[in-house]
């Protein structure tokens, strides 16, 4: 039996943080850090049952031409996408009465809609990327027995290039990387836990070694390391221990090489969540 510290209930029944229950998400979810981008979602939902706002979270559950799927925020960062990720597995695969895992599991299908800084001069702003792998620099997988489903063969690479023990690497779902191959080109995902000096922004405050260029000369069988975001490797790493599946697609607003910004981001989101749904509800 869990622990009533370990798997926290509120006392309606609800999952602590998404203060969600059992029954309220579908097996399909759309994850997105800004609120906000949620209703990009929900006005092509014909109908919803499923409102949920708590914290940084927000979750509606419907469908869309008949098909039942879930549309949440997570906010920024892998710290968020931990608490995400596991009490939505909680919400499918443990008996919250019995506080038991359950033995037959459901697997889920989490595709990643977010926004995203190229670091390669050839990589168009207003472009897509599907992440093939991401490299995590947070360390969130080394608090986990993680071992069996990183991409070592990645990280070995990485780490000859630049000492950096914390980081590690996961692979997309090959099924959702394949399903989904209509939009963008693939590419390695870096997974930063921060938004200046982790992605070498410099504001006032300078930083310690210059991600950007220490990898752009690393390849893994012909892919190179493509973009900067903050949640891919997170989702990739707990989604593969789970049993469940993962893409992420991202929206290529800023170009960090050639310092391009979109001049319609709006118009570029929106077109990335039309084709993500519409992919998403074929799976």
């Amino acid at each position: 039996m869990i622990p009533q510290s370990e798997l926290i209930l509120n006392p309606d029944g609800s999952i602590y943080h998404l203060q969600a229950k059992p029954g309220q998400l579908a097996e399909r979810i759309i994850t997105v850090g800004d609120q906000e981008r949620v209703d990009l979602f929900e006005r092509h939902f014909e109908k919803i049952d499923t409102r949920i706002t708590n914290r940084e979270f927000r979750i509606i559950t419907g469908t869309v031409r008949g098909e039942r799927i879930s549309v949440l925020s997570t906010g920024i960062g892998t710290d968020n996408i931990d608490i995400a990720i596991n009490e939505i597995d909680a919400l499918f695969n443990i008996d919250f009465e019995k506080r038991t895992v359950k033995d037959d599991k459901t697997i889920l299908h989490f595709i990643r809609v977010g926004t995203s800084g190229a670091i390669r001069p050839e990589i168009k702003i207003d472009s897509f990327i599907r992440s093939s792998s991401a490299i995590g620099f947070d360390g969130l997988m080394h608090f986990y027995d993680s071992s069996h489903v990183r991409n070592l063969a990645l990280e070995g690479i990485i780490r000859s290039h630049m000492k950096m023990y914390t980081l590690y690497a996961i692979d997309a779902s090959s099924h959702l990387l394949d399903h989904f191959d209509s939009i963008g080109k693939e590419g390695i995902t870096i997974t930063a836990p921060g938004f200046y000096a982790p992605q070498s922004r410099k504001l006032r405050l300078d930083f310690s070694f210059d991600i950007i260029k220490s990898v752009l000369e690393i390849e893994l069988e012909n892919q190179a390391i493509t973009n900067l975001e903050m949640e891919t490797a997170g989702i990739y790493g707990l989604a593969r221990m789970l049993g469940h599946e993962a893409i992420s697609l991202n929206a290529i607003l800023a170009n960090r090489y050639t310092g391009e910004f979109s001049d319609k981001p709006s118009s570029t989101i929106n077109h990335l969540v039309e084709q993500a749904l519409e992919l998403a509800l074929k799976i």
